[in-house]
């Protein structure tokens, strides 16, 4: 009779471990080839997926596309600093930033500014109207300065 699974007390395990960095690097491979790279049969490696998923450490599989190949090259980082940063203030830029698709990333900062944005579109001049039509108009922005990307060296998608 096979081993049963150990109860899931929260943790993670090397095999757990195994399985997200096999399925970060080819999210498209099968169970089965799953199974044989982590070192375990198909149904423990099947449990432990849909355990993973489940328990929110996979958010989801999806493609990932090439902008370069849609003309969508420019990256420039913005910082931004607001006029006011109490909560609501905040839930306020935040939910008006996820709304510029425009916007790959944005992340609150401990910095002498308060926001850090990944700005991608398809040349500088669209930065430009972007920056000053969106960023710019979003609730409590008081400033902003652009830094723009001349190479990726390493990005997590490539």
């Amino acid at each position: 009779m096979p081993a049963k699974e150990p109860e899931n007390d929260g943790r993670i395990d090397r095999f757990d471990r195994a399985i997200l960095q096999a399925l970060g690097e080819d999210g498209r491979m099968t169970v089965t080839d799953l199974a044989e790279r982590v070192g375990l049969s198909k149904t423990p490696a099947q449990v432990r997926l849909r355990r993973l998923i489940a328990d929110g450490y996979i958010r989801g599989f999806r493609a990932i596309i090439d902008p370069a190949k849609l003309g969508m090259d420019h990256v420039a980082f913005t910082e931004v600093k607001l006029s006011d940063t109490r909560e609501a203030a905040l839930g306020e830029f935040n939910a008006a930033v996820r709304r510029i698709p425009e916007v790959e990333e944005c992340h609150m900062i401990a910095s002498s500014f308060d926001y850090l944005l990944k700005v991608r579109t398809s040349d500088i001049r669209r930065y430009r109207i972007v920056l000053g039509e969106k960023i710019s108009s979003l609730p409590h922005v008081a400033s902003t300065s652009t830094f723009v990307a001349m190479e990726t060296v390493r990005d997590v998608y490539s």
